[in-house]
């Protein structure tokens, strides 16, 4: 089969790979019909990964059709349409029976795409592990694309506004506005928020945002202009959506005493000069980790149905899976309007 596989920095290859087979009864392999790339794939092709393989395949949002299930697999039939959550559970404890796969009992947890131990989804055939529970049938009422974006990034998006505490009327700033920092404004906004500052230092990104409702500024005014509008009591919430100290260290600087801060982007620092006195004389709830997909499920489904969370609308391209090494070069250099790129066999 043809795969992107990750050679080295900047080098992702479109290039042959083994098809994947049954491992386990309890595995399935889908035939993907759609993936895209993250932003946290990003740390991967930069050659600062999370793992020293290469050659492994890349990527952690797809949707598919199941083509093959193992004889355990009770959930799953041959020709369903599925979903897959970007990170893995084994599927029996109580924590992944709750949808919590980051706290699996067994350890058994993981994400697609991060080393050769679990094969990425950028690819024409992938095995999803203990598939009834890792590959979720696509509901009636969601498209496809909308499924996609539910397998990592608007779940994410929810689940660091969910994670800011934010309630009807709050005052909210999201830092970084990629795909899950413009997610995270359109859930702001869904949650009640009265008030979103949208930061971001890419015009076309603050427009997009201000389409939604959010009031943008670029990171190098956005603290005073907060400081000004607020007479100097600064936001209720914050949704860091980058990862990067210098987006972190804002955020704790643009809440409110007793507010809260959300970090959702993941750290490209080993150590962050995390200023305790200060967020300890203020009060402040400081909040970040990984999203377990599953566990956002079962409130997106129902907004996305009604359409109060359109997450497809920041697919800015849709490119074959040949073209992938292209589409991370587009991605990483933010040319072109490059927001979720979408890969088709």
């Amino acid at each position: 089969m043809k795969a992107l596989r990750y050679f080295g920095a900047r080098d992702i290859r479109h290039d042959d790979m083994p098809d994947p087979r049954l491992e386990s009864d309890r595995d399935a392999i889908v035939r993907m019909t759609a993936c895209s790339i993250c932003g946290s794939d990003l740390h991967i092709y930069h050659g600062h990964g999370f793992s020293e393989d290469t050659g492994f395949c890349v990527g952690h949002e797809s949707v598919g059709e199941v083509v093959e299930v193992g004889r355990a697999v009770t959930q799953l039939r041959v020709g369903d349409t599925v979903m897959m959550p970007a990170a893995v559970g084994c599927g029996a404890c109580r924590s992944c029976l709750a949808g919590n796969v980051i706290d699996c009992a067994y350890q058994a947890g993981g994400c697609y795409g991060l080393s050769a131990n679990l094969q990425g989804v950028q690819s024409q055939w992938f095995r999803v592990p203990a598939a009834d529970m890792n590959a979720v049938k696509i509901p009636e009422g969601i498209t496809q694309e909308q499924a996609l974006m539910m397998t990592d990034a608007m779940a994410t998006a929810w689940f660091g506004a969910r994670n800011a505490d934010i309630v009807p009327g709050a005052s909210v700033a999201v830092v970084g506005l990629g795909p899950i920092g413009l997610m995270a404004v359109e859930a702001a906004f869904v949650m009640g928020a009265g008030l979103v500052y949208a930061i971001d230092p890419i015009a076309e990104r603050r427009k997009l945002a201000e389409d939604l409702g959010g009031h943008a500024l670029h990171p190098d005014t956005a603290l005073d202009s907060v400081k000004e509008a607020t007479s100097g009591r600064k936001l209720d919430c914050v949704v860091e959506a980058v990862g990067a100290d210098a987006t972190v260290d804002l955020a704790l600087r643009l809440v409110r005493k007793r507010g809260t801060v959300s970090v959702i982007g993941v750290q490209q620092s080993r150590r962050f000069p995390f200023p305790l006195e200060r967020a300890f004389a203020g009060g402040l709830t400081f909040r970040t980790g990984t999203c377990s997909v599953p566990e956002e499920l079962p409130a997106l489904v129902p907004l996305i149905r009604a359409g109060r969370l359109r997450p497809e609308r920041y697919i800015s391209h849709r490119m074959p899976l040949a073209q992938g090494k292209e589409a991370y070069r587009l991605f990483d250099a933010r040319e072109d309007g490059a927001l979720k790129m979408v890969l088709k066999p």
